[in-house]
């Protein structure tokens, strides 16, 4: 690749929101340093009303932004870090979340190849699954394929890239949103303004431990209860939310 062509290469900020993550944060933050931060214009950590060591771990990486909001609520944390972060496109990722030597790129190469990308999200994989189990557990993406094909978007919260420009356009994320059906919604209305691609390669390791404390059928229930709701009232049928940790 050239150096002009580097030189048209949108910025990227990095956004990880985080409640209470101090033991989970470090090998986030490790994998980031690894495989995003070379590349990325910013990495920026909102810690969201945290009362444990989640400061004290961010502080342990000198290239990591601290930014602290007060309102708790994981649509908070997200709009805190767009007004904050200074990126063309903002990438966002979970706490739990490990992300792997390449997927960058990716995100240069999707939104570099079509002017039209609004946004771009990919399944996960579950690192603390094995075998059978992690391979069930990722299926319902594979199951939620053709509602992506009749509804054009599907996202998932802790892996996903926006241009900012659409973000302005959409108003930033609802705040109304505590939590289920938040991923979907951003998806809905991101739509408007340009193609939600869910690409089955662009994949992100996390944890299953929300599905490992609920259960996966619960699991499984209420989000597709929240993706249902959001998408023909744009408001989720569950309000209130457990944080797992």
């Amino acid at each position: 690749m050239t150096a002009a062509t580097e030189a048209r290469r949108p910025t990227i900020s990095l956004v990880i929101p985080a409640y209470n993550e101090e033991a989970y944060l470090p090998a986030c933050l490790d994998a980031v340093m690894a495989n995003v931060a070379p590349y990325a214009t910013e990495i920026v950590v909102v810690d969201n009303n945290s009362t444990d060591g989640t400061k004290a771990v961010v502080e342990r990486y000198p290239a990591v932004k601290y930014v602290f909001e007060p309102a708790k609520g994981i649509t908070r944390a997200r709009q805190r870090g767009f007004v904050v972060s200074t990126g063309d496109i903002l990438a966002y990722v979970d706490a739990d979340t490990h992300p792997p030597a390449g997927w960058i790129d990716q995100i240069w190469d999707q939104f570099g190849k079509d002017p039209g990308l609004a946004c771009l999200s990919g399944p996960y994989s579950f690192y603390d699954l094995s075998g059978i189990r992690n391979r069930i557990s990722t299926g319902w993406f594979v199951a939620a394929r053709p509602l992506y094909g009749v509804t054009g978007h599907m996202m998932v919260g802790g892996n996903f890239a926006i241009r900012r420009d659409v973000l302005e356009k959409m108003g930033g994320f609802d705040e109304k949103i505590e939590f289920y059906g938040e991923d979907v919604d951003i998806g809905k209305r991101a739509k408007k303004f340009g193609k939600v691609l869910f690409c089955p390669g662009f994949v992100m390791p996390t944890s299953a431990r929300r599905m490992q404390k609920q259960g996966f059928v619960k699991m499984a229930s209420i989000y597709f209860i929240n993706y249902f709701s959001i998408l023909f009232s744009g408001k989720p049928v569950t309000k209130g939310y457990k944080d797992i940790r």
